[in-house]
């Protein structure tokens, strides 16, 4: 027996037996799932929400709580996005390396131009975040914006590795560069196209495209249509060529079978992240998708 425990001891002691792995917590399933794009066998990736939930309203279960409280790094949003569960998780976690400010918490939108800072707070509004639209990986730029963020996070947290996380890094980013310059040429005969959306969480994909929003199925963010607001939708909808409706997995998609059955216009349902459909696995098969769905809309 003694014997025994010596060799199993010598076994776990040995650098090439020993895998320590990074344990990171994710509060959407993009930053998920570049976390194992860039940290590969090297990380032990969670998390919070899935492809088909709505982020803006998730609750601080204890499992959530005892996830934060054995990480090693945290990356969510940021810009409110999280602002009703995720300081509730952090505080009750009580892991101060991943608190606000340390190298262990990483907020994707301290790294990329926020759109539409509102220029007055008013609630009266909506539901308006007061740092700007926090859906920014809709623009496939902001991806590898925080990508080259997060590959050095994670050299300074798991020094060791810190070759590892940057040849996969570098791979990363070369796929992904490649991959965005495709989608925006075959996007390049689509700009213009006017499309109505349930939500603004497109504008990045907007803007980068040359998409314009013709109207929105909420009248205020957050708010809910009703049935007078959708009539009165539809009158302003009339004459225009729309390219299509678009809403996302976890939103109501009675507003926009409605307005397509008295339009025509196609409802189309576009992944906002990994998961939220079931043929985007990864963040590349999300914009495939997404570009893919756009392109058949205008044949």
């Amino acid at each position: 027996m003694k014997k025994l425990m010596v060799l199993i001891v010598a076994m776990l002691a040995s650098p090439g037996l020993v895998h320590a792995e990074l344990n990171v917590f994710a509060c959407e399933a993009e930053w998920a799932d570049l976390a194992r794009e860039l940290g590969g066998e090297q990380v032990k990736v969670e998390s919070a929400t899935t492809g088909l939930q709505d982020v803006h309203y998730i609750q601080a279960r204890p499992s959530l709580i005892a996830r934060v409280r054995n990480a090693d790094l945290v990356i969510c949003t940021g810009a409110d996005l999280e602002a009703s569960w995720l300081p509730l998780l952090l505080r009750k976690a009580n892991n101060r390396d991943v608190l606000p400010g340390q190298p262990g918490f990483l907020a994707a939108s301290e790294f990329v131009t926020l759109l539409e800072k509102p220029q007055v707070l008013d609630r009266a509004a909506g539901d308006i975040h007061p740092f700007g639209n926090p859906h920014i990986q809709m623009d496939p730029r902001n991806i590898g914006l925080v990508a080259a963020e997060l590959g050095k996070r994670l050299q300074v947290l798991d020094s060791a590795n810190a070759e590892a996380y940057a040849a996969r890094s570098a791979d990363f980013q070369g796929r992904w560069n490649s991959a965005v310059q495709d989608w925006a040429t075959r996007l390049e005969a689509l700009q213009g196209s006017r499309l109505v959306t349930y939500h603004r969480s497109w504008v990045y994909l907007f803007t980068w495209a040359g998409l314009v929003e013709a109207g929105t199925l909420e009248p205020k963010p957050g708010v809910p249509p009703s049935s007078s607001y959708l009539s009165e939708l539809l009158a302003t909808l009339k004459g225009q060529e729309i390219l299509g409706i678009v809403h996302a997995s976890y939103q109501d998609s009675r507003p926009s079978e409605w307005l397509s059955e008295r339009t025509g216009i196609p409802v189309l349902l576009l992944p906002h992240t990994v998961g939220s459909t079931p043929q985007v696995t990864d963040l590349f098969s999300m914009f495939e998708v997404l570009v893919s769905t756009l392109e058949g809309a205008a044949k």
